[in-house]
């Protein structure tokens, strides 16, 4: 029996490395979700369960955008939000503020707000949020310095200035939570999910 299609409407290439890496076959459809407006309206609701709740309405919202144009193939949606200290914060724009975000968390715990979502047929049929706790340590003005130097344009491509699995690691003085979840797809509940609907070998 043919398993049905799988879609991941996400351009993050980590998302696309760690299904890959999982053995699964999947197509890579941007949303084209307006993702400001929806954050928009979040504003103000700064708690660790609103960021949850924004971080799945993300995931869900790219999903059903995507399953809208392809209604046969099930969608994967996902979306990661920083928060620290009660403040959110978004892929950095330039190398100057993921050095301001950096300097932010330096000494501090932040969490990973981690969604995901599934859809077929323009419903959303399955949702789930985690999240990590991760300390980075106090680290020097001249760490700081060789770190961006050394990592260069990559640290704009997540939201927390790292790639846990590269140099970013030495950041860290503590972290609590799933590996998957961390880089942005909780992946073994997702698993469990694609398996019940037979579009992984149970």
């Amino acid at each position: 029996m043919t398993k049905p299609s799988l879609i991941l409407a996400s351009a993050s290439a980590v998302r696309a490395t760690l299904l890959k890496g999982a053995g699964l076959a999947f197509e890579i459809v941007d949303s084209r979700l307006d993702e400001d407006a929806l954050k928009e309206g979040f504003a103000g609701r700064e708690g660790a369960d609103e960021t949850d709740m924004l971080a799945l309405k993300l995931a869900e919202e790219k999903a059903r955008a995507v399953s809208q144009r392809h209604p046969a193939a099930f969608v994967i949606g996902a979306d990661q939000i920083l928060s620290c200290e009660g403040r959110r914060y978004d892929k950095p724009r330039s190398m100057e503020e993921a050095r301001a975000n950096l300097q932010a968390f330096r000494g501090r715990p932040h969490i990973l707000h981690s969604g995901v979502a599934l859809a077929a047929n323009d419903v959303v049929i399955w949702r789930h949020a985690a999240q990590a706790h991760l300390t980075m340590r106090d680290f020097s003005d001249t760490f700081l310095d060789e770190y961006l130097a050394n990592a260069g344009e990559k640290v704009m491509k997540s939201v927390g200035c790292y790639q846990l699995e590269g140099p970013g690691v030495q950041l860290f003085e503590q972290i609590e939570g799933d590996y998957f979840t961390i880089l942005g797809l909780p992946l073994l509940p997702l698993l469990a999910e694609l398996r019940r609907h037979g579009v992984v070998t149970p």
